[in-house]
């Protein structure tokens, strides 16, 4: 198996709520409520640990409430390489309904300063020689500028290992200007990038090429129920995801994500990766928390998931989303 490093630079406590449907300004009587540590590339390391990988995880996090994600990384059994700064790590809450819909109340956390990725670079400088991929994934903190997160892709990157983001607004369009080897934007991040609705897949598909085209290898994009479409290399692939009964969509993209690189570094053929990892997804929106490689249906939502080339003859290009 392979070794990976996750960068996570705004780290969050998620407080997940499943709720009936929400009524504003009543008295909400909910099913069940879930506290853990969270941000995107820890997600991703949790998952890729789950999938036999060694993981290391780093980035950033607040030295007033370090606890919970050090017991996480000890249970997980991730490699804890986090540089700690002055502050609370912020704490989101994210209230999932029947229908899927998800809302997000994001809190504040700590703001760095101005020395912090000099830092951070001097934590992993020991550590990029010996992975085979690396991954930074969501926000960024109060106070860094959009292109500290260029300047720290270029970093990773002269260490001659694939660099994946996943991130979205300001902060991807500084990203991705370092040309890392693969993007996972959901649909409305892909939205955002180009500057109008991608209503349907020939425009969501033409916005992903442009992305390629600009010296990304790799451009996976999410689409919740309507599946994933994945441009790597010289070709192109559509995964329809298998019907299942959404209780949150909160991890899904971090596990989409972890699948993909898991497919890869393991010398699966596209059309397994993108397969494995699409039904990872979709066994994840069936509960709180990351996928579960060890579901006991795994093996059905993988026959379950369809793919196809893209484009290709049997794929409506003005299908909508």
């Amino acid at each position: 198996m392979a070794r990976i490093l996750t960068i996570t630079l705004n780290p969050a406590l998620d407080l997940t709520v499943e709720s009936p449907v929400l009524t504003l300004g009543t008295v909400n009587r909910v099913r069940a409520t879930q506290l853990e540590p969270a941000g995107k590339g820890i997600n991703v390391a949790r998952v890729l640990a789950r999938l036999g990988h060694t993981v290391c995880v780093s980035g950033l996090l607040g030295d007033l409430n370090p606890e919970p994600f050090e017991r996480l990384f000890a249970a997980e059994k991730l490699a804890d390489h986090f540089v700690r700064v002055p502050g609370d790590n912020r704490i989101n809450t994210k209230i999932a309904e029947p229908d899927g819909r998800v809302t997000e109340l994001n809190g504040p956390g700590f703001t760095v300063t101005s020395d912090v990725l000099h830092r951070l670079k001097s934590q992993l400088e020991g550590l990029l020689g010996g992975q085979d991929a690396l991954v930074i994934a969501g926000s960024m903190p109060s106070g860094m500028p959009a292109a500290g997160l260029c300047d720290l892709i270029n970093f990773l990157k002269a260490a001659g290992k694939p660099v994946w983001l996943d991130t979205s607004g300001t902060a991807f369009s500084a990203g991705i200007k370092a040309m890392p080897f693969g993007v996972k934007p959901n649909r409305d991040e892909l939205a955002e990038w180009a500057g109008e609705p991608l209503a349907n897949l020939a425009s969501l598909g033409n916005a992903a090429r442009q992305l390629q085209q600009s010296g990304i290898n790799n451009v996976a994009v999410s689409m919740g129920a309507n599946g994933v479409l994945w441009l790597e290399s010289g070709a192109g692939w559509l995964a329809s995801s298998p019907k299942v009964d959404v209780i949150s969509t909160v991890c899904a993209g971090d596990t989409l994500l972890a699948g993909l690189l898991h497919g890869q570094l393991s010398g699966q053929s596209p059309q397994d990766t993108l397969r494995q990892a699409t039904a990872l997804a979709a066994e994840s929106v069936r509960h709180i928390g990351v996928g579960d490689p060890d579901a006991a249906d795994f093996h059905q939502l993988q026959q379950q998931t369809r793919i196809t080339p893209w484009p290709g003859a049997d794929v409506n290009g003005e299908m909508p989303l």
